[in-house]
């Protein structure tokens, strides 16, 4: 602790006054010392933070790391597919997927209602849960959104398609799930459809090209 003091006195014989000053001291040490204790608060403060961000960020990515990667193109595998009585006829027979961190694009290519050629639709679909609206066969509306297990170890992509075909309109739903095999080289892609006609059920098998 550091003090300083200076002290003196003096006479004045005229006028028999006295002028004195003494024991002038005061203490510099708190003011040193306490602006350490802040400087040293603050370095912790800013320690804690940037700990704390650090940990957010790697949970973060690891959430997202955990998620299965559909990536890649996928061609029908009608042997190891079942869709009922239906058949394959209309069924999706290649997909082209390009997943982000963030979002998943899938094109579709699918033979036409009218013959001729294939008809491919492409949607991105965000894993922010929003709905997306796309064109579907034939002209028809349809809505979609996205959702990850828990696990992130598939998705499940719910839709539904409203539209016309020979003067009768027509609205159905449907959700698709999601799932790899086979070490990444095989996609199953489970869907339950509702319709005017009842609920169907349908599996199609792809093997990654």
């Amino acid at each position: 602790m550091i003090f300083y003091s200076l002290g003196f006195s003096r006479e004045d014989s005229e006028n028999d006054k006295s002028f004195t000053l003494v024991n002038f001291s005061f203490q510099i040490f708190p003011y040193i010392y306490r602006p350490k204790i802040n400087i040293m608060n603050m370095s912790f403060a800013k320690k804690l933070l940037a700990a704390v961000i650090v940990s957010a960020a790697l949970v973060s990515f690891s959430t997202k790391a955990d998620r299965t990667n559909f990536s890649g193109s996928w061609a029908l595998n009608v042997g190891k597919s079942d869709f009922g009585e239906r058949g394959a006829r209309f069924a999706t027979k290649a997909l082209k997927v390009d997943q982000k961190s963030d979002a998943i694009t899938i094109s579709r290519t699918t033979p036409s209602f009218q013959g001729g050629d294939d008809v491919t639709t492409t949607e991105t679909l965000g894993f922010d849960g929003k709905e997306v609206q796309g064109t579907g066969f034939g002209g028809s509306v349809k809505k979609s959104t996205l959702k990850w297990a828990g696990d992130g170890q598939s998705l499940a992509i719910s839709s539904t398609t409203t539209g016309e075909r020979n003067g009768q309109s027509f609205t159905f739903s449907g959700t698709e799930t999601w799932t790899l095999g086979d070490g990444g080289k095989s996609l199953t892609v489970t869907t339950v459809r509702t319709s005017q006609q009842g609920e169907v059920t349908t599996k199609a098998a792809y093997d990654k090209q």
